[in-house]
């Protein structure tokens, strides 16, 4: 399984719509609208490397609204959560 977070720039105002079509993505396990930056983080899984880079191109950037993406791939499974 591979794995990668997806930094998201979208137009001014498009968060919302951008948000929404993440969101029913089956790869798109996590999305969240965030200040800075980028306007958008999404956790994207995939069976491979090749499935993931396909559906970052082919899926995210080609959505109305996206204007740019970067890519970062999860090397390990590494997860630390406060409660």
């Amino acid at each position: 399984m591979a794995s990668a977070l997806v930094l998201i720039n979208v137009d001014a105002g498009g968060e919302d719509e951008v948000f929404e079509n993440l969101k029913n993505m089956s790869e798109v396990t996590e999305v969240y609208v965030v200040y800075g930056v980028y306007d958008i983080v999404a956790k994207v899984e995939a069976e491979s490397m090749e499935k993931l880079r396909e559906f970052v191109t082919n899926n995210i950037r080609k959505l109305p609204k996206v204007r740019s993406t970067l890519t970062m791939i999860i090397m390990e499974n590494k997860v630390m959560t406060k409660k």
